[in-house]
């Protein structure tokens, strides 16, 4: 009896994940609604969004997932009333139950054939960081209804992921925590032999980095988003708490040591640059996962989470080097830490099709 030919992988077939710095064609948001995200302060929620799309627009266009007309016409005043260029906008009605667009939107993949460019959507499953916060259906469906109103080839590997526990550097090397993606809530048992094997399989990456655990608060079990990010093929930014009292202290230190001992695909060792934390934000007695790490690269722009003025200006700092022909754009952030996450969270990049 004949065996069944497998079923051809993205790496089979060359796809990758282009990194984020990578040219785009736009950036996806999920427009906020679910005020549950955001108790008591959800009405100074909005304004913050109109001001991401504002900062965005005049880089790259923006593609909202809204609910339906009603709220696609409540938006697109509010963006009016801020004198957003509309034709820079492009909406579509597509339900959703929170914002979080990083972990329930696509990842969206490229390869060249024969000099012509494809792309494909990759579709996870997304079960709101180990069920946590349901419903999540209407989320879970978002890569799908992108990739069918778009036409796009679409992947499932039939796996638990989100786009905040992973980071590419677009030449073949992946950061990872073990904290997020070897957690029971989202694949229970698969080994992490397994996990690797899947993100090789649908990444299209040779080489992954295991850090740790992830900042105190942060109720996605650690994503890499909020410690280490890459900046460039060799370098990445990472997270340092300073106070040797901060319960983040020994997390991040643990995670920069194993940064040391690191290499990218080609065995060099990782060029690392520190960014601070910001100071201790808490909600209620709760403390928030407030960090400069959680930034978003656009075309021509950086978002930074902004928390505390004389620390924003440091992270702003570092950034602008990493990014020198960037503006790093400061946008106060305290109010979204409390629905747990900030800019990189918000946004997901539709990278530009290159040849």
């Amino acid at each position: 009896m004949t065996s069944p030919t497998p079923t051809p992988t993205p790496a089979d077939l060359g796809f990758h994940m282009p990194p984020e710095w990578a040219p785009h064609r736009g950036t996806w948001l999920s427009w906020p609604h679910r005020e549950s995200s955001w108790p008591e302060i959800f009405h100074r929620i909005p304004p913050i969004f109109v001001h991401i799309v504002e900062t965005l627009v005049p880089h790259e266009l923006v593609y909202l997932n809204v609910t339906g007309p009603d709220m696609e016409a409540n938006v697109r005043s509010r963006l009016a009333h801020a004198d957003v260029p509309l034709d820079r906008v492009v909406f579509h009605h597509h339900p959703t139950d929170d914002a979080w667009v990083r972990d329930h939107g696509p990842v969206f993949l490229q390869r060249s054939v024969d000099g012509q460019p494809e792309e494909a959507v990759l579709d996870w499953r997304y079960n709101s960081w180990g069920g946590k916060y349901p419903p999540f259906d209407n989320d879970n469906a978002i890569p799908g209804r992108i990739a069918g109103h778009y036409g796009l080839r679409r992947f499932v590997p039939g796996l638990v992921m989100e786009g905040g526990s992973i980071d590419v550097n677009g030449a073949g090397t992946l950061l990872t925590t073990e904290s997020c993606l070897l957690n029971p809530n989202r694949n229970p048992g698969r080994t992490k032999a397994d996990i690797e094997q899947a993100l090789r399989d649908h990444f299209n990456v040779e080489h992954i980095l295991w850090l740790g655990d992830g900042i105190a608060g942060d109720d996605t079990d650690g994503h890499v988003d909020d410690l280490t990010r890459f900046v460039g093929p060799s370098t990445v930014v990472t997270a340092i708490e300073a106070d040797p009292t901060d319960v983040n202290f020994d997390v991040l230190r643990s995670n920069r040591q194993r940064l040391e001992s690191m290499t990218d695909q080609d065995g060099r060792p990782l060029r690392i640059v520190d960014l601070p934390m910001p100071p201790p934000l808490y909600h209620d007695g709760e403390r928030l996962p407030a960090s400069y790490a959680n930034f978003y690269v656009a075309n021509g722009v950086v978002l930074l989470p902004a928390y505390d003025p004389e620390r924003d200006e440091i992270a702003s700092a570092v950034l602008q080097r990493c990014f020198p022909t960037r503006q790093v754009t400061l946008i106060p952030s305290t109010d979204l830490a409390w629905g747990l996450g900030s800019f990189h969270c918000l946004t997901q990049q539709w990278p530009a099709l290159r040849a």
